[in-house]
């Protein structure tokens, strides 16, 4: 009892299918409305998914046959109607499998398609006339399995079939099963290959949208960290500082209250550049910001930059790295002392190397100078370096403290103008 096993799982399948198109259908409904209301583009419809039903009203071409048999003019109609009900039976299994891919392929499948062809042909050798339009049904379900590269030559090998059988029992007549054939088989293959197309397009389509906000929420909260982390760090060591110089020199402690209002205004900034998607850094904005947090924190800055011009995609990575890197410096280092170089390698790379004198061993560091680079902002910096072929590593020196290594390679604009490159200077 197999078959009724597998009958009864099929029908489950169609079941289920009805069931997702019907929640398809309610939430295309729900999206036409809230369209009309808002005035925007119209959602497309999908359309109830393609289910051998579709095919099923084809197998009123063998009424004739059906009713040769009722009315008693087809011999042997034992015979007749055994094969008739097993043309259909291998019709139907054939053609509710063709709409699923992984039991299209099946051998049960094709060995079936053959099984239908056997019977095709001795029916209409056997009694000819309207069995003869059995052929254009067995070309339906060939179409609807076999939608491969060999589809023409199985296609125009089964036409040559149904000719030269319906040329012996009906002459000329064959033409017309020979035609109806080859089209049945050939635009039933196409029309179902457009419209899994068309269904595996939008399925893509929805997966790259769903990717596509994942990837915009991931820049975001990576550059809403970077952002506010350095911007916080800055300011709560300004303030500190601002708290220290107070009761000695009132003047002082207002320049670094100053500096916390200007830090905070150019945050707000940043913060609706990077919220629209258009920030561009400056990698000397950086350095310099760079200098007056490391000078506000009591770390002596020591800033060096040569080489050719940068593009501004390699300066705005580069003033991420400066930023993070400093925030680090300020926040977990105790150091006294940090140096920030920026280099042309070879006429090849830009490096950037953020090293300090501290104990280098707190906060989001990390013991390793290459391997998990620690910390959501060095992590979000390595993604994107090596997004834009470059490499981000970070680690103790060999002399004590901590470096941070940012490498870029050098576009082609970049190499034209190498020959105006600058000598070491601070910016």
């Amino acid at each position: 009892m197999s078959w009724m096993r597998e009958v009864t799982c099929q029908v489950k399948e169609w079941r289920a299918a009805r069931a997702r198109w019907r929640a398809d259908m309610e939430r295309f409904k729900a999206e036409q409305r809230a369209a009309r209301k808002s005035g925007g583009k119209m959602p497309e419809n999908p359309g109830p998914p393609p289910t051998g039903f579709a095919l099923l009203p084809w197998l009123l071409m063998g009424m004739g046959a059906f009713s040769n048999l009722l009315q008693g003019k087809t011999a042997n109609p034992w015979i007749g109607g055994l094969g008739l009900f097993t043309f259909n039976s291998l019709y139907i299994y054939v053609t509710f499998r063709a709409f699923v891919k992984e039991a299209r392929e099946a051998r049960s499948t094709k060995v079936a398609l053959v099984l239908m062809g056997l019977v095709t042909c001795g029916l209409a050798l056997g009694y000819g006339g309207s069995w003869l339009y059995f052929f254009p049904l067995l070309g339906l379900a060939t179409g609807a399995v076999l939608r491969g590269p060999r589809l023409g030559q199985i296609g125009l090998g089964l036409t040559a079939l149904a000719a030269v059988v319906s040329f012996v029992r009906a002459g000329w007549d064959a033409v017309n099963v020979a035609y109806g054939t080859f089209l049945s088989t050939m635009v039933t293959a196409a029309i179902l290959s457009l419209s899994e197309a068309v269904r595996e397009l939008r399925a893509a389509r929805e997966e790259l949208a769903r990717r596509a906000v994942e990837k915009e929420r991931l820049r975001f909260s990576r550059d809403l960290h970077d952002l506010l982390g350095h911007t916080l760090s800055v300011i709560v060591v300004k303030s500190e500082a601002a708290r220290r110089l107070a009761p000695r020199d009132l003047d002082a402690a207002l320049t670094q209250i100053t500096d916390i209002e200007s830090v905070g205004r150019q945050a707000l900034t940043e913060i609706r550049e990077a919220a629209t998607g258009y920030r561009e850094g400056s990698l000397t904005t950086e350095l310099n910001r760079a200098r007056s947090a490391l000078s506000a924190a009591s770390v002596d800055p020591v800033v060096r930059q040569s080489g050719a011009p940068l593009t501004p995609q390699n300066e705005a990575l580069l003033g991420w790295v400066v930023r993070e890197a400093v925030t680090n410096v300020v926040r977990h280092s105790g150091a006294a002392r940090c140096e920030i170089t920026v280099e042309g390698v070879l006429n090849s790379h830009v490096r950037l190397t953020v090293t300090d004198d501290g104990a280098g061993t707190g906060g989001s560091w990390v013991t390793g100078p290459a391997e998990g680079i620690g910390g959501t902002g060095l992590k979000g910096l390595t993604e994107r370096l090596a997004a834009a072929g470059g490499s981000l590593r970070a680690g103790p020196s060999p002399r004590g403290g901590f470096t941070v290594t940012a490498e870029l390679p050098v576009e082609a604009a970049d190499l034209a103008s190498s020959s105006v490159a600058t000598a070491p200077r601070e910016p």
